[in-house]
């Protein structure tokens, strides 16, 4: 069989070229006699793995010295737990909810701290982003908290809040690597790989080392403290090896295609494409605002639940695979991350008029 045109919002789509090179040196990788998945952590060949993904992160985000990279496990919901553990001194935080995935870390943090929800957009779905120019920021707040793309809702922070000083930490799970970032903007970033970066099994946070602290609470998990992992060059246990290994090869990727201002300008010819369609059709609608679209998460229905079924399963059969949207906002949607070709996006409008000849 052929390979499909993969929309899943997550584990998802990956470079075909590294996934071609991952098969080639499944058996034997480098002349070592064996796979990246049987070797030791500890090994020179893996050192060289972890360290050179590492360096080709920092090249690509152009990394302050300043900040550390960590590799770690427990997806990027394990971080709705370790932010509050490691930086509430004064047991506050302002949370910007603009998605469910803002929401779960906002009602994770209140087990360790006073959760203030200082902007949200719950009141219409989550289909647009919250004026964050102005914010009642809390005064004692240890920091300020978005999920800068929300893959369920298909919108994304164009202009960062003002956070009056504080601390800004960000979920980057779904776009990061989409487009450039200043790094120095934010005091902690992370994000679950298996969207735009990976397999699933690996979170990776890029932290500033003075928030990387020792004085935690006697509570805080030996293994959700940031300073246990920074200190051990994320070697304190066993990593993710392989994941981390296909990470690195799509670092590599990237560079390749030119580093992230050429990623950016490829998502944005790819996102208009669809988008474009979107606004023209008669029977297919966006749900987001235009001016806080994502690039990455791209929601749209008909209006009739029938009728979208119909889609998502005449799609499939046609090689256009995983668009069915989140229950939460119902119909359809495709998520474009950068290894999703523009060729993928073309022949999937195509079909979308096809399909509204057909049905209407």
């Amino acid at each position: 069989m052929s390979r499909v045109f993969n929309f899943s919002a997550g584990p998802s789509v990956l470079p075909e070229a590294v996934l071609k090179q991952a098969a080639e040196e499944m058996l034997d990788y480098k002349g070592t006699g064996m796979s990246v998945m049987e070797m030791s952590h500890r090994s020179k060949a893996y050192d060289n793995i972890i360290k050179e993904a590492e360096q080709d992160l920092r090249d690509l985000l152009q990394i302050p010295d300043n900040y550390k990279v960590l590799f770690l496990q427990g997806g990027a919901s394990q971080q709705f737990a370790a932010v509050p553990m490691n930086l509430m001194k004064n047991g506050v935080a302002d949370y910007i909810v603009t998605g469910q995935w803002a929401k779960k870390a906002a009602e994770e943090a209140k087990k360790y701290g006073k959760v203030n929800i200082v902007a949200s957009s719950a009141d219409k779905t989550f289909s647009y982003i919250p004026d964050c120019s102005d914010l009642p920021i809390s005064e004692d707040a240890d920091y300020v908290y978005i999920c800068h793309n929300n893959t369920i809702y298909g919108t994304t922070f164009k202009k960062l809040p003002n956070t009056k000083g504080k601390i800004l930490v960000a979920d980057m799970s779904s776009d990061i690597l989409s487009q450039p970032v200043n790094v120095s903007d934010y005091g902690m970033i992370y994000f679950g790989v298996q969207k735009n970066v990976g397999p699933a099994g690996v979170v990776i946070a890029i932290i500033r080392e003075d928030l990387i602290r020792d004085d935690l609470p006697e509570y805080v998990p030996t293994m959700l403290k940031w300073k246990t992992q920074a200190d051990n060059d994320s070697l304190y246990n066993t990593p993710p090896c392989y994941g981390i290994y296909i990470c690195g090869l799509v670092f590599k990727w990237v560079k390749e295609m030119g580093g992230l201002e050429a990623m950016k300008a490829h998502n944005e010819k790819k996102a208009a494409i669809l988008y474009d369609f979107l606004d023209s059709s008669k029977m297919f609608k966006g749900t987001v605002v235009k001016e806080d679209r994502s690039l990455m998460n791209v929601p749209f229905v008909t209006g009739n639940d029938e009728l979208d079924a119909k889609f998502v399963k005449e799609a499939t059969a046609a090689g256009f695979v995983n668009l069915k949207g989140h229950r939460s906002v119902g119909g359809m949607r495709a998520s474009i991350y950068n290894a999703m070709p523009i060729e993928g996006v073309e022949k999937l409008v195509a079909f979308m008029k096809e399909f509204e000849e057909a049905n209407s």
